[in-house]
Formats: C-alpha cells, sequence, structure tokens
C-alpha cells in the first residue's frame, strides 16, 4: 500500500489504538436535502478512506462505533438500512480488507441482531482472524455500560464456580472478560459533528485516552482530518495522573 504525506506527524509517537464516535450523517443529509439512508451511505466512504488512511500510516487498531444499543429507539427504516450497508460493505470491501492483511473484530451483543448480519459478522471475522498488519474493531449493538456489565456477569459466574479467586483481581485479570480483551488501551478518541460526549462507548477503555472532537461531519471526514487529529494528540502531553 502507498504511503500517504505524514506532514508534521510523528511517527515515532503514533497512537497505537485509535477510536471514533462516527457522528453526523443524518445531519449532512439534511444539509445536503438527503435520506438519513443516503447520509449512512455517505459515511461508508469515510469509513473506507480513514481505514486506508491508518494502514498507511502503521496505526495498530482502530475502532469505530457504528451502532449503539441506544440507536434501537432510531424508526425501524433507519435500523434495517443501516443493517443492509453493513451488509454490503461486506460484500465490497471484507476481499481488500482482507488482502491488506486487516484483522477485523466485532464489539457488542448479538442478540438482536438478524441472521444475515451475525452471518456476514463471523464470515469477517474467520477470514481475517490470522492477519497481522492492523485490527479494525466495529462495536455494533454495543454500550460501554452493557459491555462492563457483561464482563461482571461472567465474572460472577466464574468465581462461584471457583475458576477465579476475587482476592486476586485486578484491572488487567477484570480486562480479560471484556468483548475484545486482545485491544490495547486506546490513546485516542475522536468524536466527528463538534459534539463533546462520549455516548457510552468504550468506557472502561477511555481513561485515559486523549479526547479530540471534530466539527466536521462524519461523511466529509478524510484522511486530512485524522492527520489533524493525531497531531493534536501528539502536540499533548500525556501524564497518565503522573503530575
Amino acid at each position: 500500500m502507498r504511503r500517504i504525506p505524514t506532514g508534521s506527524l510523528d511517527l515515532t509517537r503514533l497512537p497505537r489504538h485509535i477510536a471514533i464516535i462516527m457522528d453526523g450523517n443524518g445531519r449532512w443529509a439534511e444539509r445536503h436535502s438527503l435520506s438519513h439512508e443516503e447520509g449512512h451511505e455517505a459515511g461508508a466512504k469515510s469509513v473506507r478512506a480513514i481505514i486506508e488512511g491508518c494502514r498507511e500510516i502503521g496505526i495498530e487498531t482502530l475502532s469505530l462505533y457504528a451502532f449503539s444499543t441506544e440507536n434501537w429507539k432510531r424508526s425501524d427504516h433507519e435500523v434495517n438500512a443501516l443493517f443492509l450497508l453493513l451488509s454490503k460493505y461486506v460484500q465490497l470491501e471484507i476481499d481488500n480488507i482482507h488482502k491488506e492483511d486487516i484483522r477485523v473484530t466485532i464489539m457488542g451483543r448479538r442478540e438482536g441482531l438478524n441472521e444475515r448480519v451475525l452471518k456476514d459478522l463471523d464470515y469477517c471475522m474467520d477470514l481475517t482472524r490470522n492477519n497481522k498488519s492492523m485490527t479494525v474493531n466495529v462495536a455494533l449493538n454495543y454500550g460501554g455500560r452493557g459491555e462492563i456489565l457483561d464482563a461482571a456477569k461472567v465474572l460472577a459466574a466464574d468465581a462461584v464456580a471457583g475458576k477465579v479467586a476475587p482476592a486476586e483481581l485486578d484491572e488487567a485479570k477484570f480486562a480479560q472478560y471484556l468483548y475484545v480483551p486482545s485491544l490495547p488501551d486506546l490513546d485516542l478518541l475522536i468524536r466527528t459533528s463538534g459534539e463533546m460526549r462520549v455516548s457510552n462507548f468504550m468506557l472502561w477503555q477511555l481513561s485515559y485516552a486523549e479526547i479530540v472532537p471534530m466539527r466536521v461531519l462524519w461523511p466529509d471526514f478524510r484522511k486530512r482530518h485524522l492527520r489533524q487529529a493525531i497531531t493534536q494528540y501528539q502536540a499533548r502531553q500525556r501524564r497518565f495522573g503522573g503530575r
């Protein structure tokens, strides 16, 4: 894959794990007198561009907030359109993702997802499970509180069964009960559309992440915006509570 110009980026201090709250598809559609479904379609082009951008500069892990547990409150028509778009994206992009040695992981609850979506997700994960160059982690039917609660339930069951001693529990051991325990700590959280909320996203993982809100709506987000966010990240001093 060709390398993109990095400008002022310091390639020795890149974030290992970037997460993005992809916000603004609906507002973008309204500004362009389009349907919300067309806004989501436009947003899919940004997904392609940002995966490419991260792969080109050497980002290890990219997490994308695709559908939250709260998004079920949207109309049935919009929800169904989102999942149809997901299946379409898988069909169009998975071979190229696999060719680029990118591993796909899914973070969220399987309950409530239809069989077609589950089949597509399982196919992606199975096909790419041994890829090493980058991980794209998709948060689907996901909520941060739900993830912590689900982890606590499994942990409690293991404690009752004698598989884990509560007195020996620490943060590292608890993290092994999260949806995708292999993920590195989150370094940079980007939210598009200018909103200043974390929206129940990766609450455990973002404890020391740098947060960069950007005013651009997600369908307009491209590689140059990714580089701008990383430049802001690199300009900060990460103290991790030390001083």
